[in-house]
C-alpha cells in the first residue's frame, strides 16, 4: 500500500477503534481523553492527504472528471461486484479536514464540561462514530460504499440529542430520524436506479452519466437531490433542522451544523450532478427557485426569532441556500462558491454555536429578551460574539464572504430573467442576514445587563479558548486567502462541469 492509501485507512480506522476503545474504558475521564487522543492522530492523518502521488494536490492517473489524489479499490462483496472503494481530491479535503477538526474540538471540549444527560464517555465514543459515518461519505466512491456511510450517521446523531439534549429532545430526536430516514429511502431507490440502470456503483465511472438515458438520469437526479435537499435543508424540507438544533447538546450542534449538513451538499454535488448531469440541467431552476425561497424564508424567520439557538438555526437555512444556489448554476463560479461556502459555514457557525452554549451556560437562558449588556460584564465573550455575528453575515474579509458572493454573480452571469431576478433577491436575503444578527447583538451585547447577565464573570475557560481560537483564525485565514479552498478544488470542479455541460 502506498502512504495515501494507509492514510485513507487510517483517517476511517483510527476514530472507530478510538470508539471501541472509549467504550471499554471504564473511567469516565480517561476514556474522553482516550477519545480526545484518537480525534487528534485522525486529524493528523487527514491532513496529509493534500499531498498527491506527484507533489502538491497532483492527480493520479483516472477517468476525466474525477481523479483522486489518492485512492484505495478493493474487492468488497465480489458476488454482487461491490468494491470498497474511497478516494479523495479537492472537493473532497478540504470536508474531511473540516470534520476531523470539530470532531477533535468537540471531544476536547468535554474534557472541560460535559452536558447533562449521560456519561461523557458515551458522548464521545458517539461523536467518534459520528465522525467515522461523514468521513467515509466524504471518501467513498462507491454508490453503496457511500450509502451505507450515509446511514452510519443516523443512529449515534439520534442518541446525542436524545440522551444529552434539552427539555424538549426526544421530540426534537424524533423529528431528525424521521426526517433523515424518509431521505435515506430516496437515496436508496436512487442509487438502485443508477447501479441497474449503468451496471456498476462505481463513482468515477458514473460521473458523466455512464450512457444512462435522458429518461433515467431524471428520475435518478431526483431522488438523490430530495434525499440530498432533506440533508442539507433546503426548504421546505428543513423543519427538522431548527428543533434539533436548538435542543442539541453544544457539542451536538457544533458538528450538526458544521458538517453534518455538508453531506447533503457534498452528495449534490459528487453523485447527483456529477452521476445524473442531464438530470441537473433540467432541474437547475426548480433548484435555483428553491434555494432563493430558503434564503429568504430563513432571513426572515430569524427576525423574529426570539431564542439565540434557534436563531442560529434558522440562518443555517438561509446559508445552505446560497450554497445550493451556486450548485444549481451548473457553472464553476457557481460550485466553488458552493464549495467555499460549505467550508465557511462549517467554521462560522460552530463557533456561533460554541458561543451560544457559552452564553447559555452562563446565564441559564437563551432567550434574547432575558439577555442584554454582556459587553458590560463579559467584553471578551462579547467581542467573540460580535466577531462570529459579522462573518456570519458576510463582512468583506471573513470567511463567510465569498460564498454568499459569488454564489450570487453566479446566478448573475448565466444571464436570463429567472436566474438574474433569482440573483437579486438572494443579495437582498443577504442583506436581511445583516439585519438579523445586528439585531442578535444589539440586543444580547448593548444596553444595561440583565439580571441573568449580571451574574456572568468577564472570564474565558482555556478549554472554551483551545475550541474557539482555531476556528476565528479559520474564519481569518479563508476570508483573507480563499484560495485555501478555492485554489484545492480549482482543477476537480472544471472538470466536473466539463461533463456536466455537455
Amino acid at each position: 500500500m502506498t502512504s495515501g492509501q494507509v492514510l485513507l485507512v487510517a483517517v476511517l480506522a483510527v476514530p472507530a477503534l478510538g470508539a471501541v476503545a472509549v467504550a471499554a474504558t471504564p473511567r469516565d475521564r480517561a476514556a474522553r481523553l482516550v477519545g480526545t487522543v484518537a480525534a487528534a492522530l485522525t486529524l493528523l492523518a487527514a491532513v496529509p492527504l493534500v499531498f498527491g502521488g506527484r507533489g502538491w494536490v497532483a492527480w493520479s492517473a483516472g477517468a476525466p472528471a474525477v481523479r483522486p489524489w489518492h485512492q484505495l479499490d478493493l474487492p468488497w462483496v465480489p458476488g454482487l461486484e461491490l468494491r470498497f472503494h474511497l478516494g479523495v481530491d479537492g472537493i473532497s479535503w478540504p470536508l474531511v479536514v473540516l470534520t476531523a477538526l470539530l470532531t477533535l474540538l468537540c471531544c476536547a471540549y468535554t474534557m472541560w464540561r460535559v452536558p447533562d444527560g449521560g456519561s461523557g464517555r458515551a458522548l464521545v465514543a458517539l461523536l467518534l462514530v459520528v465522525e467515522v459515518g461523514i468521513l467515509g461519505t466524504f471518501l467513498a466512491l462507491d454508490l453503496v460504499l457511500f450509502f451505507l456511510f450515509f446511514e452510519v450517521v443516523l443512529l449515534p446523531m439520534y442518541a446525542i440529542i436524545a440522551g444529552w439534549g434539552g427539555a424538549d429532545r426526544r421530540r426534537a430526536a424524533r423529528k431528525f430520524a424521521l426526517y433523515t430516514l424518509f431521505g435515506s429511502v430516496l437515496l436508496l431507490v436512487g442509487v438502485y436506479v443508477v447501479v441497474a440502470a449503468a451496471g456498476t456503483a462505481d463513482v468515477v465511472a458514473l460521473t458523466g452519466g455512464a450512457g444512462m438515458s435522458r429518461g433515467t438520469q431524471l428520475a435518478a437526479f431526483t431522488l438523490l437531490a430530495l434525499a440530498f435537499a432533506v440533508k442539507s435543508p433546503l426548504w421546505p424540507l428543513h423543519s427538522w433542522l431548527p428543533d434539533a438544533h436548538t435542543q442539541a447538546p453544544t457539542v451536538g450542534s457544533v458538528v450538526l451544523a458544521g458538517v453534518l449538513l455538508k453531506m447533503g451538499t457534498y452528495g449534490l454535488i459528487r453523485v447527483a450532478v456529477g452521476v445524473a448531469p442531464e438530470g441537473a440541467r433540467w432541474a437547475a431552476p426548480v433548484l435555483g427557485v428553491l434555494a432563493v425561497a430558503a434564503i429568504l424564508v430563513g432571513s426572515l424567520v430569524c427576525l423574529a426569532q426570539s431564542d439565540v439557538k434557534r436563531l442560529i438555526a434558522y440562518s443555517s437555512v438561509g446559508h445552505m441556500g446560497f450554497v445550493l444556489l451556486g450548485v444549481a448554476t451548473l457553472t464553476a463560479i457557481g460550485i466553488q462558491a458552493a464549495l467555499i461556502g460549505n467550508i465557511a459555514h462549517g467554521v462560522i457557525t460552530a463557533l456561533l454555536f460554541f458561543l451560544a452554549g457559552a452564553v447559555k451556560d452562563r446565564t441559564g437562558t437563551g432567550t434574547l429578551a432575558e439577555l442584554s449588556g454582556l459587553r458590560e460584564t463579559a467584553p471578551r465573550l462579547a467581542g467573540l460574539l460580535a466577531f462570529a455575528a459579522v462573518a456570519s453575515l458576510g463582512l468583506p474579509g471573513l470567511a463567510g464572504f465569498w460564498g454568499e458572493a459569488f454564489a450570487v454573480i453566479a446566478a448573475v452571469q448565466v444571464g436570463g430573467p429567472l436566474w438574474t431576478t433569482l440573483g437579486v433577491l438572494a443579495a437582498i436575503g443577504g442583506a436581511l442576514t445583516a439585519a438579523y444578527f445586528l439585531r442578535l447583538l444589539r440586543q444580547v451585547t448593548h444596553n444595561r445587563p440583565s439580571p441573568a447577565v449580571g451574574r456572568v464573570g468577564p472570564g474565558l475557560a482555556g478549554a472554551e479558548l483551545t475550541a474557539w481560537v482555531p476556528l476565528v483564525l479559520l474564519a481569518l485565514a479563508i476570508g483573507l486567502a480563499p484560495a485555501l479552498v478555492l485554489g484545492i478544488a480549482e482543477a476537480p470542479v472544471d472538470a466536473l462541469i466539463g461533463v456536466v455541460s455537455r
